[in-house]
């Protein structure tokens, strides 16, 4: 069938649509991005730790990472860090949930830095 002027076609609602998804991913992202950012700050500052274990003993170590985790508003506690030292090395572990909220539904993203290097 030829096409015709003044035809109504469904073109607008595919259209509609395209744009509810796109405005759906913006969403999300606004959302994550900033947590992701903020979760790549907290696994340098675990990574820098460990580097640093022959000057910071195991307590220097749980406050700065709290410390750390609470200036990017980030919810990690004493609870959430393990520290363990062995023969000349370290390894550092930080777990935690940081939960994202969407309209009727929140997402809970876990994270889990670790690190391990020998303690010179």
């Amino acid at each position: 069938m030829p096409f015709k002027r003044g035809q109504k076609g469904e073109g607008q609602v595919g259209c509609l649509v395209g744009l509810v998804l796109l405005l759906a991913g913006l969403f999300v992202a606004y959302k994550m991005i900033p947590i992701k950012v903020k979760a790549a700050e907290m696994r340098q500052e675990v990574v820098d730790e460990a580097k640093a274990a022959g000057q910071h003993d195991d307590r220097q170590i749980l406050e700065t990472l709290v410390s750390k985790g609470e200036e990017l508003k980030l919810p990690v506690t004493p609870e959430d860090i393990e520290i363990n030292r062995s023969a000349g090395s370290i390894r550092v572990e930080v777990r935690y949930t940081v939960p994202v909220e969407f309209p009727g539904y929140v997402y809970r993203w876990n994270f889990h830095h670790k690190a391990e290097n020998p303690i010179f």
